[in-house]
């Protein structure tokens, strides 16, 4: 049996029929930058986020480093994150000129542990980070009354958990920005790289647009320096399409979830291996992540060879990467990220995934372990 991590194709085979007249229309209409079908996702996702307003740009990482724009973030200021990110998260944070400060990661959800802020704030400290990891917000009450006391900027890292909530809060909706992703193996995914920025502030929203088209407004005009953050149409109208479906994908992923657990529980794996835990109310599952007892990468070898697709999402903590040594961190600052990336393997949950080929994951897992 051959288990993809992700099966795009047979996702594209149920929306075919409607996908393809709208790229047939935007063909026609020659409008590939901006425009009509950015301006309809915006209100859209806006309104799917619980924010008033959304801003397209070009991928994820540029949501990232324009949000840090639009918050004034540059040289010598400090921003405090988590270390058990992918590597946009750090490397915008670099890219202003401001410092990454690492935070260590909760043991049940991955997300930055909230206990850990204060200790790490300084006069030099202008905004946090915190990333919804896998599609599980991060304690946002606490983060957000830690900012608010000291005045800093929250930046929602939201690229793989579009729709999760915390408290009844759309992951988005909560910080000053709200970051999303529509590379296309995220939950909700474009054609190509595409990103989106949520936020609440009309004064947020104008700079943000301002920021995207080289910071010229009006056209020819610039007081700021921006950047081409731009969303591309194409993407813009795919998203759109796939917007209507994302609730139904993300129930199908729940139902996958659960079932998973019914089946580690069977075959006795669920005291051998650790299963994702659900804290913060809508976990979207845009991966379900496994905590291996030991020989994480022998699993993996062996669930490839039965023709099971995993990825390790990270397999080295952003502390330890090679760029960013000048920052002085070293092995064991941060136990539990080095504890995740060194045991941790995404396994296939996407909504297509059949019933029996969750057992068959499973069923191979136990074949490893017992």
């Amino acid at each position: 049996m051959k288990v993809p991590l992700l099966d795009l194709k047979s996702q594209y085979e149920t929306i075919r029929a409607e996908i393809l007249p709208v790229m047939q229309d935007l063909f026609e209409s020659q409008y590939f930058i901006l425009g009509p079908h950015v301006a309809k996702l915006e209100q859209e996702i806006g309104a799917y986020c619980q924010c008033p307003y959304a801003v397209g740009v070009s991928s994820g990482t540029d949501a990232l480093l324009i949000s840090l724009m639009a918050a004034g973030i540059g040289p010598g200021d400090e921003v405090i994150t988590t270390p058990y990110t992918f590597f946009a998260t750090i490397g915008t944070i670099v890219r202003v000129g401001a410092t990454p400060i690492f935070v260590d990661i909760r043991k049940d959800t991955y997300n930055i542990d909230p206990a850990l802020l204060r200790d790490r704030i300084t006069n030099k400290t202008k905004a946090i980070i915190p990333v919804h990891l896998y599609g599980q917000c991060a304690a946002m009450d606490e983060i957000m009354t830690i900012a608010r006391k000291h005045s800093l900027f929250v930046i929602e890292d939201a690229a793989q958990a579009i729709g999760a909530e915390y408290k009844n809060q759309r992951a988005g909706s909560m910080g000053d920005f709200g970051c999303f992703s529509f590379f296309p193996s995220k939950n909700l995914g474009a054609f190509g790289d595409g990103g989106i920025v949520t936020t609440r502030s009309k004064e947020h929203y104008d700079l943000l647009k301002t920021l995207r088209v080289h910071g010229s407004n009006p056209k020819y005009v610039n007081k700021i320096v921006g950047g081409n953050f731009r969303l591309d149409a194409l993407q813009a109208a795919v998203v759109s399409v796939k917007l209507k479906y994302l609730d139904t994908w993300t129930e199908k992923r729940q139902m996958n979830a659960k079932l998973y657990r019914e089946l580690f529980r069977k075959q006795g794996l669920d005291e051998i291996v650790k299963l994702p835990q659900e804290i913060e109310n809508r976990h979207i599952y845009n991966q379900f992540v496994i905590l291996a007892p030991e020989k994480r990468d022998e699993l993996k070898a062996h669930l490839a060879d039965s023709g099971i697709g995993t990825e390790v999402y990270y397999p080295i903590p952003m502390h330890l990467q090679a760029c960013f040594n000048s920052l002085g961190y070293r092995k064991g600052d941060l136990p539990e990220a080095e504890d995740a990336a060194s045991r941790t393997l995404a396994i296939p949950v996407y909504p297509e995934l059949s019933n029996d080929q969750q057992a068959y994951v499973v069923e191979k897992i136990k074949e490893f372990y017992v």
